[in-house]
C-alpha cells in the first residue's frame, strides 16, 4: 500500500473525482478525512470506504468560508493524529458569458476555486511541517491553459492555480512540502452529466478527444496517488494534465 498510515483531506470528495481520489487513497492505505458541503454525499463516500475496510470521516465545510477551515484540519488531527495530504478538488462552474458578467460570479467562483484552496492550503502546510512534510494536490483542469467558452470566470480561476501551485511550491520545498495539480480533461461527473446526454454534444465534444472517449473519475486516481506518495517526493511546482489527449488538437 503506497499511502500506508498516512492521513488525507479531500474537499469535495462526496462524488465525482473527489470521491474517487478519496476511495483510491483509502484502497492505498490512507485515513481519509471526506468534505462536502453536502452531508449525505459525504457520508455516502465515507461509507463506501469503511464498507470496502478503510477509515474515513465526513466533515461538512464550505471551503469559500475560511472559518471551516480550522475544524476541518483539526478533524484530521483528532481523529488520525496527523496530517500528510491535502487534495484541493472543490470547485465551482458558472454559465456566463462576457456579455453577462456578473460580480457575484467572480466571487464565488475565485472564493472556492483560489481562495478557499489558497489559505486552506497555507493552513494545511502550517501543519504538515509538524509532521515531517506533506503532499498538496490542487485539482484544476486542461481551462488552466485553454480557455472555455461562456465560462471565462472558469477558465481564469483554473489559471490562477497554476500560479498557486507554483507559488505555494517554491515557498514551501524547504519544509519538505510538496506542491502539484493534475489539470483533467473531459471527465464525466455531475457537473456536466446532463449536457453530455445530448448524443450530438458528446459527438462534439469526442472529436476533440484523440483517445475518443470521456474520462471516468478514477482516470484521475492514478496521478493522484502518485503526487500525494513518496514516489514523487521530488516533483514540485507541476501540473499533471489527464485529458485523454485533449490538449493535442
Amino acid at each position: 500500500m503506497r499511502l500506508l498510515k498516512k492521513v488525507a483531506i479531500v474537499t469535495g470528495a462526496g462524488g465525482g473525482i473527489g470521491r474517487a481520489i478519496a476511495i483510491g487513497y483509502a484502497r492505498e492505505g490512507a485515513m481519509v478525512v471526506v468534505d462536502d458541503r453536502l452531508q449525505a454525499s459525504a457520508l455516502d463516500t465515507v461509507n463506501r470506504i469503511r464498507i470496502a475496510g478503510g477509515k474515513a470521516l465526513a466533515i461538512c465545510a464550505d471551503v469559500s468560508d475560511l472559518t471551516a477551515h480550522e475544524n476541518l484540519i483539526s478533524a484530521a488531527e483528532n481523529e488520525f493524529g496527523a496530517l500528510n495530504i491535502l487534495v484541493n478538488n472543490a470547485g465551482v462552474e458558472f454559465h456566463e458569458p462576457v456579455l453577462q458578467a456578473r460580480p457575484e460570479t467572480w466571487e464565488k467562483t475565485h472564493g472556492v476555486n483560489l481562495k478557499g484552496s489558497y489559505f486552506l492550503s497555507c493552513k494545511a502546510a502550517s501543519v504538515m511541517q509538524r509532521f515531517g512534510g506533506g503532499k498538496i494536490i490542487h485539482i484544476s483542469s486542461v481551462h488552466d491553459i485553454e480557455p472555455l467558452r461562456d465560462r471565462a470566470v472558469y477558465s481564469i480561476s483554473k489559471g490562477g492555480v497554476t500560479m498557486m501551485v507554483k507559488s505555494l511550491a517554491l515557498e514551501l520545498a524547504e519544509h519538505k512540502i510538496q506542491v502539484n495539480a493534475i489539470s483533467p480533461g473531459a471527465i464525466l461527473t455531475d457537473m456536466n452529466r446532463k449536457g453530455l446526454s445530448d448524443p450530438v454534444e458528446m459527438a462534439k465534444l469526442l472529436e476533440q478527444i484523440p483517445a475518443k472517449r470521456v474520462g471516468d473519475p478514477e482516470d484521475i486516481v492514478g496521478a493522484a496517488v502518485f503526487l500525494a506518495s513518496s514516489e514523487s517526493d521530488y516533483v514540485t511546482g507541476t501540473t499533471i494534465y489527464v485529458d485523454g489527449g485533449f490538449l493535442l488538437l
